[in-house]
């Protein structure tokens, strides 16, 4: 419990105040409010997670199938992190009602909450697309995996650009809906990876038919 207590208090001093020292607005309610919220949802996470998840979520042993994919999401979700907190200390943007931000807020925490809740689900869930057979890979289709096969990723896709929102960038929003497109270009290439390659995930997308919109997609 000591070792997650000092990663949530390096991941909390690092992550808020990398935000707080490059848009230099130390006194922002909203911002701290975000902040502290970020960090609450990733103590619960941390405390919840079983070992042996993650390890294979945040150091998984192969670089899988999509490793130029992957680098390319990493990318954006690193400059969506840099771009937000400087729009808001040189002005790029336009200002943002503060109405729109504490929606954005509420949307944001609530969609990583929902993706801790499919990780914590899933005991596969990894950070890169591979077959687990060391782990005893199977088909999970319970909890959010009864409505759709990718809810992680569902909650990635509404919570990054939710995030600059948050902050106050509309330039922080534009680079994260390109991350929400790789995104949903990456359940395409999984879906097809795992109906080709794990056993049952073929007869799972005919029970459940949505990847991540319940009756659209």
């Amino acid at each position: 419990m000591l070792t997650k207590i000092r990663r949530w208090i390096l991941f909390s001093v690092v992550f808020g105040g990398g935000l707080l020292a490059l848009s230099g607005e130390w006194t922002s309610v909203l911002l701290w409010t975000y902040l502290v919220g970020v960090s609450a949802v990733f103590f619960y996470a941390l405390i919840s997670l079983d070992p042996e998840l993650a390890k294979e979520r945040f150091h998984p042993p192969t670089r899988g199938a999509d490793g130029p994919m992957l680098r390319w999401v990493r990318g954006t979700a690193v400059a969506t992190l840099l771009i937000a907190p400087l729009d808001r200390r040189f002005h790029w943007s336009a200002p943002m009602p503060d109405a729109l931000r504490i929606a954005a807020i509420i949307g944001s925490l609530a969609a990583f909450l929902f993706v801790f809740r499919a990780m914590l689900t899933n005991r596969f869930f990894s950070a890169v697309i591979r077959i687990q057979d060391e782990r005893g890979h199977q088909v999970v289709d319970r909890g959010p995996y009864a409505v759709i096969r990718h809810p992680g990723y569902a909650g990635m896709i509404a919570g990054v650009p939710l995030m600059p929102i948050a902050l106050g960038s509309w330039w922080g929003f534009g680079v994260a809906i390109l991350y929400a497109l790789l995104i949903a270009n990456r359940v395409v290439v999984e879906d097809r990876f795992l109906q080709a390659n794990l056993p049952g995930y073929l007869e799972y997308t005919a029970r459940v038919k949505s990847r991540l919109l319940p009756g659209i997609w």
